[in-house]
């Protein structure tokens, strides 16, 4: 019997790009493709590329060189770049990174185990030419979704009959999705693609226009990563609160998060990705008072100073913002609020600076991520002539970081003394019980120390009393008999 063709998956980039790599993970085993966790024992290596920033493309870039230098002493025989760079540049990133033995875009995906074949047996497979997919749907997004079969939508794959071996417990259909990983926390796709137009953003070129998943499939998915031992989901998408936009309801979202706090065996559902102007009181409610349904926000502010946000074709200010989070709190004064912001945007004035600091003095944001502008071809903002020297950008990223870290240690402060239920995520003998609260999402928003980690296995939900802080960490004492089943996490 021929030995089994292998390939190893390495993602960089967001929880997006991670539920793309499980969905061609599950077609390639599918096929008949041995999944490996080491580009090293591969004969294919496919690196799932960020195409945001140009700190995330040159990690991309490196990813693929590491890779191709294991064809010189390892297994690896090709070295293959998938995901937002490659779909981003296509031609132009094979020309220039003749490394790579193929380029594949997201159309290449539903027929991924071909392609490799091909690529593996010394054939070429000619990289796309990159297109805007915006013009791949129609501009209503009420005509969408009758065009959204002929488009192809990573991570939107629906149940499909999986071979014998590989079907859940609830039946032989299931998403085409192989987890790469035995963490009890994994991201389902929302959507893909957005509608808005900030003038510093070249997402929505390359990821398309938005298009939502039907509620039935995003259901069946969380079901299925139930039976894979998931207790936590994060939805995903380039936007969530325009969720059911193209489906006739814009609420959709609201009635949907109670039926996933539902599914049996998932404890808590957290939504990422919301934009502070399509915030509904509706959504509001159902985040700060459902069961199991996360109290978290993350909100993507970018600055608060409003001559800034409208050059960003953005919009709101620092009052609005701040009221926003006064409603949030008024309903769950415990809910955590994490922003993203970019610093240094042509025409940001001292004044406009300060604006921003104003903000965040008063916002009591639990994470806060700072970038420093940097033009992004193809983007609006990219034309724009006020341009900031390097070194000013440089300075106030600088200045605004350290305050953001000063501001998010306080915010930690301010815990102390709370009950946080903790997912347990790590359990170790020199490390010790590591978990998340309800206010932290996975990898970016720190994390919870447990002083005792007596009983906890990983995946277990507990409830704890925050005693200590470590920066943006909290270092938290589990509740007596506090080994909670998935009705008490959901209190």
């Amino acid at each position: 019997m021929p030995e089994r063709r292998t390939v190893a998956l390495v993602t960089l980039g967001c929880a997006r790009n991670e539920v793309d790599s499980e969905e061609l993970a599950g077609r390639l085993e599918a096929d008949g493709w041995q999944l490996v966790e080491d580009a090293a024992d591969a004969d294919v290596a496919v690196v799932n590329t960020c195409g945001f920033v140009e700190a995330a493309k040159k990690d991309s870039v490196d990813a693929l060189l590491e890779a191709n230098d294991l064809k010189d002493h390892g297994r690896t025989q090709a070295v293959v770049a998938v995901g937002c760079m490659a779909e981003r540049y296509g031609k132009e990133l094979a020309e220039a990174l003749p490394e790579a033995d193929g380029v594949l875009g997201f159309d290449d995906y539903t027929n991924i185990s071909d392609r490799l074949q091909t690529i593996l047996s010394g054939g070429i497979h000619a990289a796309h030419t990159p297109r805007d997919r915006r013009k791949l749907l129609p501009i209503s997004p009420a005509e969408r979704q009758e065009s959204a079969t002929e488009v192809a939508l990573p991570g939107h794959g629906a149940p499909t009959d999986l071979p014998e071996g590989l079907a859940p417990q609830s039946g032989p259909r299931a998403p085409l999705r192989r987890r790469l990983q035995g963490s009890p926390v994994a991201s389902v796709k929302l959507a893909s693609g957005c509608d808005r137009r900030c003038s510093f953003c070249a997402i929505p070129s390359f990821r398309g226009s938005f298009i939502s998943r039907r509620p039935s499939d995003v259901l069946n998915e969380t079901r299925w990563l139930a039976e894979q031992g998931v207790k936590e989901i994060m939805l995903v998408s380039e936007n969530n609160t325009s969720y059911g936009k193209d489906l006739g309801d814009i609420r959709l979202l609201e009635s949907l998060l109670p039926e996933l706090a539902e599914v049996d065996g998932i404890e808590r559902v957290r939504v990422s990705y919301l934009q502070p102007a399509e915030m509904r009181p509706g959504l509001i409610d159902v985040l700060t008072s459902t069961p199991k349904i996360a109290p978290y926000f993350d909100l993507s502010f970018q600055h608060s100073a409003p001559d800034v946000l409208r050059s960003m074709r953005r919009f709101g200010d620092t009052d609005r913002f701040l009221e926003l989070l006064d409603t949030i709190r008024t309903k769950a004064p415990q809910a955590g609020v994490r922003s993203n912001f970019i610093v240094g945007f042509p025409g940001e004035s001292e004044a406009d600076l300060g604006e921003l600091e104003r903000f965040l003095n008063h916002a009591r944001l639990d994470a806060i991520g700072v970038f420093g502008y940097s033009d992004e071809e193809g983007t609006e903002a990219a034309t724009y002539e006020n341009k900031l020297d390097e070194e000013v950008v440089a300075e106030r990223l600088a200045h605004i970081s350290r305050l953001a870290e000063e501001l998010v240690s306080q915010r930690s402060e301010e815990r102390v003394g709370e009950t946080v239920h903790v997912l347990v995520e790590s359990v170790d003998d020199e490390d010790g019980v590591h978990g998340r609260g309800e206010h932290q999402a996975p990898e970016t928003d720190g994390q919870v120390l447990l002083t005792s980690g007596e009983g906890l296995s990983v995946g277990r939900m507990v409830e704890a009393k925050v005693v200590g802080t470590e920066g943006v960490d909290l270092v938290a004492e589990p509740l007596q008999g506090s080994l909670a089943c998935s009705e008490e996490a959901g209190r």
